[in-house]
């Protein structure tokens, strides 16, 4: 890649399984992801790759977790920004965010997700709580971190254009289905998504939605393609996924995967700078 550009790796978890389980964390395919994984065993390898800085998101909808996570941002200089939860649907969510930011390594907290994919309505993101939410996410300055699937992209779509003053962030291109090899419906929706301006998307957890033992970089291009032509550079970013993404890759090997998915003249953008501008790291 170069020296001249400095790695920021937009999407990083980290859990504790001994202060709370992962209720995701089920079946075969997952178990090797239930142990913990600690900033300690991510800085390392991320050194080791050329990454300077880090987004730590939210794993779980609990309360407690986002404060644990600034206070981590504060004490290790590799995060550089924390996109946390909080309950959009609170009728006080303004004063919730607030206090967040009050709170020990408060000025960290870079943005706001719920784990929609989760959510039975494909309409979620609609409901007019949930928009009370959003407006205030709007307000406080930070930005909105989508974790979707290709269903639920119109949905996305229509919360975009409803908020025009909020930066919605997609996580992992909205998760295609990679393994099947299909494109549609997953490309009309996310090319509807990247025409509204106030919209970013991560290029992330690409190598966990193919052949998680066989998969190749061929496999991810259709769909890396995809939206590099539809976000362009300056609306894409780097995110590694780690540690979902040792399910399939090593921390290096998904770096070198989106090396090889991307030219060498937006590398600056989409590794360093859409992040750094959109998280105002």
């Amino acid at each position: 890649m170069g020296a001249a550009v400095t790695i920021v790796d937009a999407h990083h978890h980290v859990w504790d399984l001994s202060v709370r389980d992962q209720d995701w964390i089920t079946g075969p395919e997952l178990q090797p992801l239930r142990r913990n994984f600690t900033v300690a065993d991510l800085a390392p390898e991320a050194r080791a790759a050329g990454v300077d800085r880090t987004v730590l998101v939210q794993t779980v909808t609990v309360a407690e977790e986002t404060p644990e996570f600034l206070a981590l941002a504060a004490e290790h200089e590799l995060i550089a920004g924390v996109v946390g939860w909080t309950d959009l649907t609170r009728p006080d969510v303004a004063d919730e965010l607030a206090r967040l930011r009050e709170l020990p390594g408060g000025p960290y907290l870079k943005g706001i997700r719920h784990q929609v994919q989760g959510e039975p309505d494909p309409e979620w993101l609609l409901r007019a709580d949930v928009r009370g939410g959003l407006a205030a996410v709007a307000e406080a300055g930070l930005v909105y971190d989508l974790v979707v699937l290709p269903h639920q992209l119109p949905a996305c779509v229509k919360a975009a254009a409803d908020h025009p003053g909020l930066t919605f962030v997609l996580d992992h291109l909205g998760k295609p289905p990679i393994a099947s090899g299909a494109l549609e419906p997953w490309e009309t929706a996310v090319r509807t998504l990247a025409a509204l301006s106030n919209t970013v998307c991560k290029l992330s957890g690409m190598v966990t939605e193919a052949d998680l033992a066989s998969w190749r970089v061929d496999d991810l291009r259709p769909y890396a393609d995809v939206v590099l032509d539809a976000f362009g550079p300056d609306r894409l970013m780097f995110g590694s996924d780690w540690p979902v993404c040792t399910q399939a890759a090593t921390y290096g090997e998904v770096i070198a995967a989106a090396q090889e998915l991307t030219e060498e003249s937006d590398r600056k953008q989409i590794f360093e700078a859409t992040a750094t501008r959109v998280y105002g790291l």
